[in-house]
């Protein structure tokens, strides 16, 4: 079959007196936000191109397709197809969610306490019938457990509508709202519900209250933001007192409150942003409780009475190279979370005497934790914890804040069985170019050499702040049963050693992310997990971005390269500030239509401008035609380049789906799909299709 080619079409572009030239400039359309609520929209000659692709990564996978079939049968076979979740206990109900056996969507149940009947309130199959895509946005009842609002998108363009029913007769009682953000805030008094308006540029920056029984052109604007690369929402405090409106880009944040009894709905401010200060807010005990990083750059927790909330009190101070996380209350109690050495914890603190400790779960060094409520009365003592690690499937306790006394209620279980004693997880860290310590945690099979014969799947993300925490997949050990070592990179632009190693791979920093990554890379060859070129790198989105850079930067290392949604054409993205998260990245990656240093920087790293006349080794790159993050033509103008380049004949496949967005096509199977052909794609490259 004949390798695709997109027309060329070369156009020189031109900013800062600086011109370069792009041969597929031409995909870019102006009414791209309308391509992806409507596929037929797009251009003709691109969709043509697009399905030659598709064809073209299906004929040369074709001999992938049994084991394809083999992954998807194991995967599902490690999953519990009939389970439910522990029940929360509301006011006068208890709810939970329950999967089964032949659905691909959830279901959410309720039954009254002191009665035995179960109802189902919410059907995901059901929902989702007929649609080639599903996604519910929010799911919500109001707290008169009588109405169900609930918000739905069918392409996977992130474009939610809102419907409201009753639930006793599952009727439709209100008007359609269309093209919201998806969430949705009930009043305490189930008169109105707020939500958020998506602008022209796909960004929420309008707060709404729709009063019950009114027509949708009579909602009220109750909050507007007006700086480009800010959004917003809105939410309600613990204590139920209050709303509270948050507006944040990725680095600068500001909250507005009002309370429960106003009838005007006028939000008044906490504290006027402030450029690079982050905050959060909630209620309880009465004083107002704030999660930030003003005058701590690894967040502190503070507090103020709400009568006075211009006189804040450290409650949490900041602690040195500490992240200091978020935290749930109890009545006398609070339970938080920090990130020390890259490594998340749990702490109590008592309200009332003020004593903390450490809550230790699990003998395991590597896990990661979680807490939960298991009501929504806090006069108790009993709270859910629960761990994972990269080999312990998830366990769920209740425990005692105050005995101490815990009892295993909930526990992942794998169908097909499985046994942790055969897998081994490490954490490792890494020396980089410039002396910073990376962390890396490395999971494997006991059986498996460490001589540097194995071949290794290095997993990176580094962008946003975001931290990747050590947790269990079932998924992965398809790779690993297979003696593929599963190692994530903790790089830089992420905060597992907190603010300071976010900062240190974002903005003019931006390429430490790219040689962390590089030197866990050349880190494990040197150590024997792996040998050169026997390297699997793994990324989407922004992950997408670095597995491009590195790619371009170092592909003698690797064997093959998995790019997800890949954020590749980072450049003209960021020249264009109609696009819908542009905006609101500029702390991210910079502005470089308004600042030539952010410009030169961002262009001499960004993949599709770096690609280079050399030998790339085998790479698969996914998209979906609705995403409305990274843009398809992104990742489509990349893979028509890189054929035009590179000098190589391994695998350049690329796959675009045409009914799904950011995180793919919907339901289970179809995610399990979309893993059992990705890593099919890793046993074709690694020559074990027959293992």
């Amino acid at each position: 079959m004949n390798i695709p080619k997109l027309r060329k079409e070369p156009t020189v572009k031109s900013c800062h007196n600086i011109d370069w030239e792009d041969d597929y400039s031409w995909i870019h359309q102006e009414n791209i936000l309308e391509v992806l609520k409507d596929g037929s929209k797009l251009l003709p000659e691109v969709k043509k191109y697009l399905e030659e692709e598709n064809k073209y990564t299906k004929n040369q996978l074709s001999e992938t397709k049994p084991m394809q079939k083999k992954l998807f049968d194991e995967i599902k076979a490690r999953i519990k197809l009939d389970d439910e979740s522990l029940p929360y206990k509301d006011k006068n109900y208890e709810y939970w969610t329950k999967v089964t056996k032949k659905g691909n969507y959830s279901k959410k149940l309720r039954r009254k306490i002191g009665d035995d009947k179960v109802e189902i309130y919410w059907d995901g199959d059901i929902e989702a019938k007929g649609k080639k895509f599903f996604s519910a946005g929010d799911v919500a009842v109001s707290h008169n457990d009588e109405l169900l609002a609930y918000s739905i998108d069918d392409k996977g363009s992130e474009y939610f509508t809102i419907f409201v029913r009753r639930i006793s007769d599952n009727k439709i009682i209100e008007e359609t709202i269309h093209d919201t953000a998806g969430g949705i805030t009930w009043s305490y008094d189930d008169k109105y519900f707020f939500y958020s308006k998506l602008d022209k540029f796909h960004r929420p920056r309008q707060i709404f209250i729709h009063k019950l029984g009114t027509g949708i052109k009579d909602d009220k604007l109750v909050f507007e933001e007006n700086d480009d690369r800010f959004t917003c929402g809105i939410g309600t405090s613990s204590d139920e007192q209050f709303y509270f409106i948050s507006t944040s880009e990725h680095t600068t944040s500001e909250v507005y409150y009002f309370n429960k009894n106003e009838t005007k709905f006028k939000p008044k401010i906490i504290l006027k942003r402030k450029e690079g200060v982050q905050y959060s807010l909630d209620s309880w005990g009465g004083y107002f409780w704030m999660h930030t990083n003003q005058d701590a750059k690894d967040f502190k927790i503070s507090r103020c009475k709400h009568n006075n909330i211009n006189m804040w009190e450290d409650y949490i101070p900041a602690k040195e190279e500490v992240l200091i996380g978020g935290f749930i209350f109890l009545n006398n109690w609070m339970v938080r979370s920090e990130r020390i050495d890259a490594m998340p914890k749990l702490f109590i603190k008592n309200l009332k005497t003020n004593e903390e400790e450490e809550l230790r779960i699990s003998d395991e060094e590597i896990i990661s934790p979680g807490m939960s409520l298991m009501q929504k009365d806090k006069e108790t003592d009993v709270i859910r914890i629960s761990y994972e690690s990269p080999k312990t499937p998830n366990r769920i306790y209740e425990y005692n804040v105050a005995t101490k006394d815990k009892k295993l209620v909930k526990e992942l279980k794998i169908p097909s069985g499985y046994n942790r004693n055969e897998y081994i997880v490490k954490r490792v860290n890494c020396e980089a170019h410039d002396g910073r310590k990376i962390p890396i945690t490395i999971t494997y099979h006991k059986d498996t050499k460490l001589d540097g014969s194995a071949n290794l799947l290095l997993y990176g993300y580094g962008s946003y702040g975001h931290s990747i925490s050590p947790s269990f997949s079932t998924t992965r050990l398809s790779l690993i049963n297979r003696n593929i070592i599963w190692a994530t990179a903790h790089i830089r632009g992420g905060m597992e050693r907190g603010m300071k190693f976010w900062e240190e791979g974002k903005m003019l920093n931006k390429k430490n992310t790219f040689k962390d990554y590089i030197s866990c890379a050349k880190f494990l060859i040197d150590q024997k997990y792996t040998g050169k070129g026997k390297i699997i790198g793994y990324g989407g989105s922004a992950g997408g971005l670095l597995m491009g850079a590195v790619a371009n930067e170092a592909p003698e290392l690797f064997l093959g390269m998995i790019m997800a949604v890949p954020f590749v054409d980072s450049l003209t993205t960021n020249l264009d500030h109609s696009l819908p998260l542009t905006a609101g990245e500029f702390n991210e990656f910079g502005n470089a239509k308004e600042n030539i240093e952010h410009f030169k920087y961002i262009k001499s790293y960004s993949p599709y401008h770096n690609i280079k006349k050399m030998d790339y080794p085998h790479i698969l790159i996914t998209t979906s035609l609705s995403d409305n993050r990274v843009l398809f033509d992104e990742p489509t103008k990349f893979t028509a380049k890189l054929r035009d380049e590179k000098t190589d004949n391994n695998l350049l496949l690329f796959k675009c789906e045409m009914d799904a967005g950011h995180g793919g096509k919907s339901g289970r199977d179809a995610a399990i799909e979309e893993v059992a052909f990705d890593y099919a794609f890793a046993l074709k490259i690694t020559k074990k299709l027959d293992t």
